[in-house]
């Protein structure tokens, strides 16, 4: 170090103070320079490489940093020097500063830049207070602990208290900015917790037999850790070294500049380009100004020539006309004479047309009635006949169904009757045969006998084509719901598009959760507070020794209900609302209705136009739908 004392020896920790007055005495008297200038000042117990100028404030804050730090790197003489050089930057400086208390060490400069931490920037906090309430641990949410350390001037941008199954665990992880500003706030929030005694070894030795908190910054043993602290870094975070964070910064800006270097040279590329086209195109300019004089001057003798033609061709058309201005004399002359003789022959026949007048508009009234009364009739017989031909086929339909009903239901009876017939006459012919001892009647009986057993082959026919298809029914409807999971596994991983998509049964809405506690708690608190609360009802969903769904009997008929006298439901219904309620209420009549015994999310093929389960072929239409577009969009 470049000290003036050029003792190389190391002090004992209980040396610091001795030593510490001994630096500071060096510094007053002088010996060793501080002040640069007037506003740069340096560290003169600092190794040269690493010797550079601070303001006022950043070598106050660097030498309180390392004189409190508890890195190993330091020795005690280093220490006792750097509090010795604050001490002397407070007491015996002149320039204006903010006082120790107010300055906070330096983190990069006193950490081991070689140390894995957690990135981003995650704080750990333990031994929170909790409660039990209703069988579950409950403490404070994590915006509360935010607002705490908000104003305590660490600045954390989220505090992530962490759940496990038998509610809150009592630890938190406080995250922070991912820059420098938010590893600086981390490590004043490490060491707040430090100085009072509460950091990470103090947590160790105290075995978690004391009430209060303790907190530190993550690092690499907690992240590899085997608890509920080290599963949620690994999900948020990653392990990086301050040298790899400072050595990718520069990797980034150094990327920067030489894509910036190469837009820039492109470019000048272009300028040049641009301009070796505008000069081209300046010349080509010229040269159609040119053609465009040339052209302009035939264009003005065409125009003379074509204006001569013109007046010539008016002249001939004016004297045309005179002509026809004339012919037109006489035959306005002939036309007045025509017109006195025309109102001469008018005076006979008005009156003629007067009685013709009157006798066609009786006549057109007449017919508009006689064409409306037809018009009436035309649309009532077509009613009458569109209503009977509707009759005869809902009748005709209804007759052909009874009809195969009927010969379905008397082949059957018929069989069974004439089995029975079969039976009671050879019963009568072994009698009468037993009697008489007549051949003939044993022929009947043999051929009764006949008879019987192709009958009974019949009935066993009929029983076992029944029992086919059945089998074939049952196979068909495994087949159709075989296919119905296929389609709604398939359609998971799409986006819906239109009415017909897949619906998670007994899943539940945290829109009415989100905007209850935006009314309740404002924005600010909304997210976490219904996030802890949908998960608290979902695990009271999933419970199945909570069951407020009762069995009523409505008209004679089994229906499911809402049990009104249920406590939760009806502490949620006052405390968050009815539409809070509703979907809780709404999620436990589909997990009823569609997994009762497993309570747990089933998918389901669902039209949400109609609010009903959909059918096999509206799903198939989509799927269609989606292989139409596809191959229109892969231009197939």
């Amino acid at each position: 170090m470049d000290t003036s004392s050029g003792d190389d020896t190391d002090i004992s920790d209980s040396e610091i103070e001795e030593y510490e007055e001994k630096s500071y005495k060096k510094l007053k008297s002088g010996n060793l320079s501080v002040k640069v200038s007037d506003e740069a000042y340096t560290c003169p117990y600092c190794p040269k490489k690493r010797k550079r100028d601070f303001m006022y404030n950043e070598l106050l804050q660097h030498a309180s940093g390392v004189g409190t730090c508890n890195s190993n790197k330091r020795t005690a003489k280093d220490k006792a020097n750097h509090l010795a050089l604050a001490k002397y930057l407070q007491d015996d400086t002149a320039a204006a500063g903010p006082s120790k208390a107010e300055v906070e060490a330096d983190p990069l400069a006193d950490c081991d830049h070689d140390e894995m931490f957690v990135w981003p920037w995650i704080g750990i906090v333990v031994n929170l207070p909790t409660q039990l309430k209703e069988g579950r641990y409950v403490g404070e949410s994590g915006s509360k602990l935010r607002d705490q350390y908000i104003r305590r001037g660490f600045n954390p941008t989220r505090v992530r208290p962490l759940w496990n199954y038998q509610g809150h665990s009592g630890t938190a992880l406080v995250e922070f900015n991912k820059d420098w500003a938010g590893f600086s706030n981390a490590m004043s929030f490490e060491n707040a917790y430090k100085g009072e005694q509460h950091g990470k070894k103090d947590w160790k030795a105290s075995n978690g037999k004391k009430p209060d908190l303790y907190a530190w910054v993550a690092r690499a043993d907690d992240y590899h850790a085997n608890n509920i602290i080290g599963e949620n870094l690994r999900k948020i975070g990653d392990l990086r070294t301050i040298s790899d964070l400072m050595e990718e910064e520069a990797r980034k800006a150094s990327k920067l500049v030489s894509n910036l270097t190469n837009v820039i040279e492109e470019k000048n590329l272009h300028l040049i380009e641009m301009e070796n086209k505008c000069e081209e195109t300046s010349a080509s300019l010229s040269i159609l100004i040119a053609e465009k004089d040339k052209l302009l001057q035939s264009y003005n003798e065409e125009i003379k020539k074509i204006q001569s033609n013109a007046r010539d061709h008016l002249q001939r058309i004016f004297n045309d006309h005179e002509k026809l201005k004339s012919q037109l004399e006489n035959q306005k002359q002939q036309l007045e004479v025509r017109g006195q003789e025309l109102e001469k022959r008018e005076a006979r026949n008005e009156s003629e047309r007067k009685k013709l007048s009157e006798e066609l508009e009786e006549n057109a009234v007449r017919n508009s009635s006689l064409s409306a009364a037809a018009e009436e009739q035309r649309k009532a017989d077509e009613k009458m006949m569109k209503l009977a031909e509707d009759q005869k086929r809902h009748k005709e339909e209804l007759h052909s169904k009874i009809i195969r009903l009927e010969k379905q239901l008397d082949a059957k009876q018929a069989a069974e009757l004439e089995i029975e017939q079969l039976r009671g006459a050879l019963n009568v012919m072994k009698h009468m045969a037993g009697d008489e001892d007549n051949q003939e009647i044993l022929n009947k009986v043999d051929g009764l006998l006949k008879n019987l057993r192709e009958k009974e082959g019949e009935l066993e026919d009929l029983e076992a084509l029944n029992q086919t298809l059945i089998v074939k029914e049952r196979k068909s409807n495994d087949e159709l719901q075989d296919a119905r999971k296929e389609l709604v596994n398939g359609l998971k991983e799409l986006p819906r598009s239109g009415p017909i998509g897949v619906k998670r049964m007994g899943e539940l809405d945290s829109k009415p959760f989100q905007e209850a506690m935006s009314k309740k708690y404002g924005e600010m608190d909304a997210d976490d507070r219904a996030s802890e609360l949908c998960s608290l009802w979902e695990e009271y969903l999933r419970d199945p020794g909570w069951h407020p769904i009762k069995v009523v009997t409505v008209d004679g008929k089994p229906k499911y209900v809402i049990d009104a006298e249920d406590e939760k439901l009806n502490d949620l219904k006052k405390n968050y609302g009815e539409e809070v309620c509703k979907a809780v209420t709404d999620a436990l009549f589909e997990v009823n209705e569609y997994n009762p015994s497993g309570r747990y999310i089933t998918s389901e093929l669902w039209n949400y136009a109609q609010g009903r389960k959909a059918d096999l072929k509206e799903g198939v239409e989509v799927l269609l739908t989606l292989w139409k577009k596809k191959r229109a969009t892969d231009g197939y």
